[in-house]
């Protein structure tokens, strides 16, 4: 184990080889790679001059599903055909190829297209065994967030990293912009509430690519014991090392904290458009309820919605379809609010606050109260799906108690500001 000196020594190399990263890509992005028009915001995959280098001669596995793409390319496609040897893919949640439902356990595949061995990380593990990472020299991560707490593929991202630095292997992360990075909201993980929906004490929106994210796991000693001694003693040891470096970042080009990402590809089967990807933040938590999350209609997390709402408020029905095999409330005609609507309005809506104002209008209009949330069947409130999804038992127990959604905001800002000072210190793009 370093010692206490050792390791802040080893810090400082990381902090100077985060900087100076941050210094290259601004200058480096602008120049070679994909032709693209100057303003376009484009992630980090397509600054290909930037990684290339490093993964010839190597055995490369990839993180990612359907969103790592360059230019409607598949990166798999791309990497195959520049003649690198990938060797295999990890998935998330909804698969590789991104079209498996909510929550549905994924098993292990040969992808039809490449022949490549698919190992999912939604299924029986959701970490890489040593085993798994014996014939890989380098890990390549891509893959689109959309910037909130219980979206999985930060959990993902996470074990990725554990594995890699576990295990001595060199991660090169491709960023790309966060669709919610232009605000941070919501209430702090408890870390007595640590799942797989949240791993660890961020508010829900916490404003950070996965780049900046994963500096934030590694600055902070949020990684495994194992992960964490070795990154600080491997990257202390071998800092800009000439064949392959320990942990690279490629930065987006044209994006910081005020930009308003559109995003190219769905992230998701059940976030098909930007409206959708804007209230998840706040509307997911009806997942944790018994009321219709919006899945199984045509514009999820923006139909809110249960047949014991007044029947003078918006009808939809939740049917089967792609994302949605047996949606809640199958079939069952759902009354509430139709959310969807054109970008700039949503926005105004949202106002870059988390946005829980049909929660609370929901448990106010819900007629038996004592079912509105889904509870396990020992009853314990405490570890409810909700309870998951908000990071602790305090939102349940404040809406319960029928306080304002102003006092409940004003409950957040203690943990948020303290949340903030840590986040500065770890981003790689211009703050809002």
């Amino acid at each position: 184990m370093p010692t206490f000196a050792s390791k802040k020594l080893a810090f400082s190399f990381w902090t100077l080889y985060r900087n100076s990263m941050l210094i290259v890509g601004m200058t480096l992005l602008c120049i070679g790679g994909i032709s693209q028009p100057k303003n376009d915001i484009l992630p980090g995959a397509y600054q290909t001059q930037n990684y290339f280098k490093w993964l010839k001669y190597k055995r490369v596995a990839l993180f990612a599903n359907h969103t790592a793409t360059i230019e409607h390319k598949h990166l798999i496609d791309t990497l195959i055909n520049a003649g690198f040897h990938v060797v295999k893919a990890f998935g998330p949640e909804h698969g590789f190829r991104g079209t498996a439902d909510d929550g549905k356990v994924i098993n292990d595949a040969i992808d039809p297209i490449t022949g490549i061995p698919i190992i999912s990380l939604y299924g029986n593990k959701r970490k890489p065994t040593p085993e798994d990472l014996q014939d890989v020299d380098v890990i390549l991560i891509d893959i689109q967030d959309v910037g909130t707490r219980f979206y999985t593929f930060i959990s993902s991202v996470q074990e990725i990293l554990e594995a890699a630095f576990e295990n001595n292997k060199s991660v090169i992360l491709l960023d790309r912009p966060n669709p919610n990075g232009f605000y941070v909201d919501g209430p702090v993980l408890d870390t007595t509430y640590r799942s797989f929906v949240g791993m660890q004490p961020i508010p829900i929106v916490y404003g950070m690519t996965i780049g900046e994210y994963a500096n934030m796991l590694i600055g902070e000693h949020w990684l495994s014991k194992t992960a964490d001694r070795n990154f600080y003693e491997h990257y202390a040891q071998h800092e800009f090392s000439k064949y392959l470096p320990s942990f690279l970042i490629v930065l987006c080009k044209n994006y910081d904290h005020t930009s308003k990402y559109q995003l190219p590809i769905p992230p998701s089967p059940n976030l098909p458009d930007m409206a959708s990807v804007y209230w998840y933040a706040g509307n997911c938590l009806f997942e944790g309820t018994v009321l219709s999350e919006g899945r199984g209609t045509p514009h999820p997390f923006c139909y809110i919605g249960h047949p014991s709402l007044p029947d003078t408020l918006f009808s939809f029905i939740p049917k089967p379809g792609p994302g949605a095999a047996n949606p809640k409330l199958n079939g069952q005609t759902c009354f509430g609010w139709n959310l969807f609507a054109p970008e700039q309005d949503v926005l105004a809506s949202i106002n870059n606050q988390l946005p829980i104002q049909y929660l609370l209008k929901a448990y106010q209009l819900f007629p038996d109260k004592a079912h509105f949330f889904i509870l396990p069947k020992n009853g314990d409130k405490k570890m409810s799906g909700f309870n998951r999804l908000a990071g602790s038992d305090e939102l349940m127990n404040q809406i319960e108690a029928g306080l304002s959604e102003q006092s409940i905001r004003l409950s957040w800002q203690p943990k948020l500001q303290a949340f903030k000072k840590i986040r500065k210190k770890y981003l790689l793009y211009k703050d809002f």
